[in-house]
């Protein structure tokens, strides 16, 4: 189970994990319904030394938030759509005006903030094509300072992963 030495150590800016904590991470991400007792059998330690390194992960926002994966099709959100969208304007204002539009549009689940052509990448869920074409028509590019926004449809998920420790 345990993929790394006693040296390995992974440093955070305000947080040292070693290969305990790291294996309490790989065993959480891949099941975060987990019990500290299922996780101290798994890496050899007991169960108040467990809990004590979650609650510090935790408390040093290593591990930010445990979540519930769905799949989008039994949700009625089959239609995902990437969305390039640059803005008119590139100023501390106007993004943040974007950014808080984002925020109050649930139909996007992931925002980053990227370089390049574009300013940002979207994920976006829908029900169906027409429920896409509502949201790009009637809140997406109804946001102020939209300058051109391109929408890629996605065919299939090929990969498809939270794990970032492995």
């Amino acid at each position: 189970m345990e993929k790394f030495t006693q040296k390995e150590q992974v440093h955070s800016s305000n947080i040292t994990l070693d290969s305990k904590d790291l294996a309490i991470l790989i065993i959480l991400q891949q099941n975060a319904r987990a019990t500290v007792k299922e996780i101290s059998e798994k890496i050899h330690l007991s169960t108040t030394p467990v809990h004590e390194r979650i609650k510090r992960m935790e408390e040093s926002g290593v591990i930010r938030q445990y979540a519930t994966l769905l799949d989008h099709a039994k949700v009625k959100k089959g239609l995902m759509v990437i969305c390039y969208v640059s803005l008119k304007q590139h100023n501390k204002n106007a993004g943040a005006r974007f950014i808080k539009a984002i925020h109050e549009m649930n139909e996007v689940i992931e925002c980053y903030n990227i370089s390049g052509q574009f300013d940002f990448m979207l994920k976006v869920v829908a029900e169906n094509m027409d429920a896409y074409y509502d949201f790009h028509v009637n809140k997406l590019s109804q946001s102020d300072n939209i300058g051109q926004v391109q929408s890629v449809f996605v065919m299939g998920i090929v990969k498809q992963t939270h794990q970032l420790i492995h």
